[in-house]
């Protein structure tokens, strides 16, 4: 069989270039070497719950465009992420707004509240941070740092606050509201039913195999495309000739509990440095399940290494210094075309990756 393109990856994007481009009458191949289409964005019913299998995903964004192409292949609720997070024995709203601010100092307006930050703020008198830990406390004191930061941000990328650069943290949003909505974004939801029906849609028609490794058939896959689309790591791809880009990656523990509500809430971070895993999901209540039985999730970060399962570049200079070179051979291709967050090596929200892959179809064909 010949084809127009041979997609490398059944995730988002990788599904997305091979739906529209499949609509513009181009025959493809999709590959992936999980035994499941959707990447990370994978979810499996477990007793009537759909499981974020990868980790916890919550579509919001302020593109209508994205929306609207999304609920194109399922139907959206109304899902807001309002996370709660546990310090010790104490138990805090995200993002850090009104609430948060009243359960740490017992202030009540947004003036008290402001003020409490600001003296914090000037007495650690930080001019220039020189490290992650003084640029979050010069945006909001150090309070919040110590208990809602630090040690979350230690285990999220293995290294002391002292040791990772200010740039890791730009800004932190704080609200002087009593709003624990998460994101800002005019859109927000979860698809009713999963993720996973909706990949499943895009590649309706189109031909996929399932547990294929690129690398290994890569000489047999290419000679039957005139076109390939990559999705996966870039060094990867070029056989790390520049050297390895580095990632974190992550450890997922899922348990099935027989009670119906384990903690009240779709996702709980734990931030302090003694717990090992970062949060808690439990995934019914991401579509306000009532199921006698639980689903939940512990996440924990890891050191990647080869062969492990990246999730998270790390883009500080040294990387982005590596990943330039391999984006010169790329961009000298006429055969291979690179998208999504592995192939470009940034880190991409779900509405971002959608944006990116329907601009990839428009310009490519």
């Amino acid at each position: 069989m010949r084809y127009d393109y041979l997609i490398v990856g059944a995730g988002i994007f990788g599904s997305i270039f091979a739906h529209e481009a499949n609509k513009r009458g181009k025959k493809c191949l999709v590959i992936d070497k999980r035994n499941h289409v959707g990447g990370n964005i994978f979810t499996e019913n477990i007793k009537g719950i759909n499981v974020h299998k990868y980790g916890a995903h919550i579509f919001h964004t302020d593109n209508k465009r994205v929306w609207d192409y999304m609920n194109n292949f399922a139907e959206f609720n109304r899902y807001t992420n309002s996370p709660i997070a546990i310090y010790e024995d104490e138990l805090y709203n995200l993002p850090f707004n009104m609430n948060t601010f009243y359960k740490m100092w017992g202030v009540k307006t947004p003036a008290e509240a402001k003020a409490k930050i600001e003296k914090q703020i000037a007495e650690a008198n930080i001019s220039v941070p020189k490290n992650l830990e003084e640029q979050a406390i010069s945006l909001v004191g150090r309070d919040i740092y110590e208990k809602l930061i630090k040690g979350y941000t230690e285990k999220q990328w293995g290294m002391k606050a002292t040791e990772l650069p200010p740039f890791i943290i730009k800004r932190l949003p704080v609200r002087f509201t009593y709003d624990n909505n998460y994101f800002n974004d005019k859109f927000q939801g979860i698809p009713i039913g999963g993720y996973t029906q909706i990949i499943e849609k895009m590649l309706k028609g189109i031909d996929v195999k399932l547990n294929t490794d690129f690398f290994i058939y890569r000489d047999e896959l290419e000679s039957q495309a005139d076109k390939v689309l990559f999705t996966g790591m870039i060094d990867e791809f070029y056989n790390y000739c520049y050297g390895e880009l580095e990632y974190r990656s992550l450890r997922f523990e899922h348990e099935i509990l027989d009670m119906e509500n384990y903690q009240g809430n779709a996702v709980v971070n734990y931030t302090e440095y003694e717990v090992p895993y970062t949060r808690i999901i439990e995934h019914k209540h991401f579509e306000y399940g009532t199921q006698p039985k639980t689903v939940i999730t512990k996440e924990y970060p890891v050191k990647w290494k080869k062969g492990d399962e990246p999730y998270y570049p790390i883009n500080n200079d040294k990387n982005n210094l590596i990943y330039s070179k391999y984006k010169e051979l790329a961009n000298k291709e006429t055969k291979y075309i690179f998208g999504g967050r592995l192939a470009e090596y940034k880190y991409y929200d779900m509405d971002q990756v959608i944006e990116r892959a329907l601009y990839m179809v428009e310009k490519e064909i």
